[in-house]
């Protein structure tokens, strides 16, 4: 069975970039054709698609983070990563990594694997 591992800084100082990284066992980030997420959901509310990287190291951004953000991979140690930069204004939110069958988006019931989730708090 595939595992997804979130990990990164437990806490973000205000307007500054949040790096997570998603480590993942029992299957590579390269097989045919995954597709790999990033979703986060702050306190009360639902989940927001971030982005997601291709088998094949193509990118895809929720275009209201896009300017925000950068997601990119390490097929060595069979991770990718995600950059969001100036996160006060979306505040604390718990982060997740998820694996897709192929390109879903926000369409969350199409995705079969995910991580347990990291929370990120931010200072204030």
């Amino acid at each position: 069975q595939v595992q997804l591992q979130e990990s990164g800084p437990g806490l973000v100082k205000p307007s500054q970039t949040l790096s997570l990284t998603c480590t993942v066992s029992g299957g590579s980030i390269t097989t045919k054709y995954y597709y790999w997420n990033w979703i986060r959901q702050p306190p009360g509310k639902g989940l927001e698609w971030i982005g997601n990287i291709a088998y094949i190291g193509t990118t895809y951004y929720s275009p209201s983070l896009k300017s925000r953000t950068s997601i990119s991979r390490d097929t060595s140690k069979n991770q990718f990563t995600l950059q969001l930069s100036s996160v006060t204004p979306e505040g604390p939110a718990v982060y997740y990594c998820a694996r897709a069958g192929y390109y879903s988006d926000s369409h969350y019931e199409r995705y079969n694997y995910w991580g347990e989730g990291t929370q990120v708090p931010v200072s204030s």
